[in-house]
């Protein structure tokens, strides 16, 4: 009975202090972060969608289900920016409809300190099998896109752009070279070197970019046809927090990391 009477006492003593450490970790759930949870739904088709190709017959769309965000507003706008319909511009049902579809799915990159950072991928074929990818940043305190404009500062986005423009430069350099060393035909030099004529980063892709724990990696989209995807450039490119603090706004989502 002693040793029962002790443990109670115990309990009674330990009991509030377990809990009052637990009521403010609730308290802030959703403060500075998203719950994301994946719903997978699989396709079935059927008929002439898959008479000639029964391989198609099946496919699965993996999408997050957001939760956890205390202002309503806010997390209706988060939902509607990450629905599928807004991801690719193709809903479920459109992707039932056709054949062309193989995997939606997306990963999380970063969620945390108001900032939820997601890229969707899908994988499909037609005459060739094809890959794109979609990337949304978001701002958890307002339920909006971050854009250059809302984390650099204004005057330096110029001076941003003309850094990535030499870190493309650098990068489609290296690809012909690479080419060069590797004896290809000269064929394809020269459809890779045409390829490259067009490119360049603009301010505009500047919008493009992940955000990290150590830095932003900044994302750019050449949109090579499928015949020459070999020979496109991968587009990532990253600097560290430090290497950005000159452009950081500090009272913009991205200044609490330069602080």
């Amino acid at each position: 009975m002693r040793v029962l009477s002790i443990a109670f006492l115990l309990f009674l003593f330990i009991a509030p202090v377990s809990l009052s450490q637990i009521r403010p970790v609730a308290a802030q759930a959703g403060t500075d972060r998203a719950v994301v949870r994946p719903r997978t739904v699989v396709i079935i088709r059927r008929g002439a969608l898959i008479k000639d190709f029964p391989d198609k017959k099946r496919a699965t769309v993996t999408y997050p289900v957001i939760s956890g965000l205390k202002d309503p507003q806010v997390l209706r706008r988060v939902q509607a920016i990450l629905q599928v319909k807004n991801v690719f511009d193709s809903s479920i049902a459109e992707y039932r409809g056709d054949n062309w579809l193989e995997e939606f799915r997306y990963e999380v990159n970063y969620n945390k300190n108001s900032i939820l950072d997601i890229t969707f991928t899908q994988d499909g074929s037609g005459a060739y099998p094809d890959m794109q990818t979609k990337h949304f940043a978001i701002n958890l305190k307002n339920g909006k896109v971050i854009k250059a404009s809302d984390v650099f500062i204004t005057s330096s986005l110029t001076t941003l752009r003309t850094m990535l423009d030499g870190k493309l430069k650098s990068e489609l350099k290296e690809i012909l070279e690479s080419l060069r060393d590797s004896k290809s035909d000269p064929e394809d030099v020269r459809i890779a070197t045409e390829a490259q004529e067009p490119l360049g980063y603009t301010i505009e892709n500047l919008d493009d970019f992940e955000v990290g724990a150590k830095g932003v990696t900044f994302l750019y989209d050449a949109g090579y046809p499928h015949v020459i995807q070999a020979f496109e450039p991968n587009g990532r490119y990253f600097f560290s927090y430090s290497e950005l603090k000159p452009f950081i706004k500090r009272d913009g989502p991205l200044g609490q990391f330069v602080q």
